[in-house]
């Protein structure tokens, strides 16, 4: 698939712009989706996608084939809608680290891995509690199933940072679930 990316790409930059059609159809829903967990309002989910490929388009020619296509247009697309959060000043839940500490692991799995829908529902709400860079980084790496590695690249951090604060991540929420 990224040797046809990157065949698509070449066209478009030779100036058959029509060819964006095929990004967009391959690309659309799935950052949609993104965006969509990282901003809760989906008109704003929707509009901010368009603005993603409203960028993808014209920054077309900076893409030098470092990353896969796929994770450079999922950085646009997680740094866009951080972006949008952060400027709406969305409450989140600030935790001090040695709260984080006495929790033990096998808890927050047996927390976590429960698959009830009524779990689910509240595992929504929990996410929604946390900042756009954490629903970012759990959309991405469990929703999304991107590899660490990737999401790192994403993200621009370190693969080790992205376990780290993965492993945080399931802390709080297991706390924001023990609140609910």
């Amino acid at each position: 698939m990224k040797r046809d990316d990157i065949h698509i790409i070449q066209e478009i930059l030779c100036g058959k712009s029509e060819q964006f059609e095929h990004i967009l159809n391959r690309y659309s829903g799935q950052i949609f989706n993104l965006i969509a967990h990282i901003v809760p309002c989906k008109e704003d989910a929707e509009e901010l996608t368009q603005d993603v490929f409203i960028k993808v388009f014209r920054q077309l020619s900076s893409f030098k084939e470092e990353s896969s296509f796929s994770t450079w247009i999922y950085r646009i697309a997680t740094n866009t809608a951080i972006s949008a959060a952060r400027k709406r000043k969305h409450d989140t839940l600030h935790l001090d680290d040695a709260v984080y500490k006495e929790i033990p692991d096998e808890i927050i799995d047996e927390t976590l891995d429960n698959s009830s829908e009524e779990q689910l529902q509240r595992l929504y709400r929990a996410i929604e509690m946390l900042s756009a860079d954490e629903r970012a980084l759990i959309t991405l790496y469990y929703m999304n199933e991107k590899p660490v590695a990737e999401v790192a690249s994403v993200l621009g951090l370190t693969a080790s940072n992205v376990k780290i604060k993965l492993h945080r991540i399931r802390k709080k929420l297991y706390l924001i679930l023990d609140d609910l």
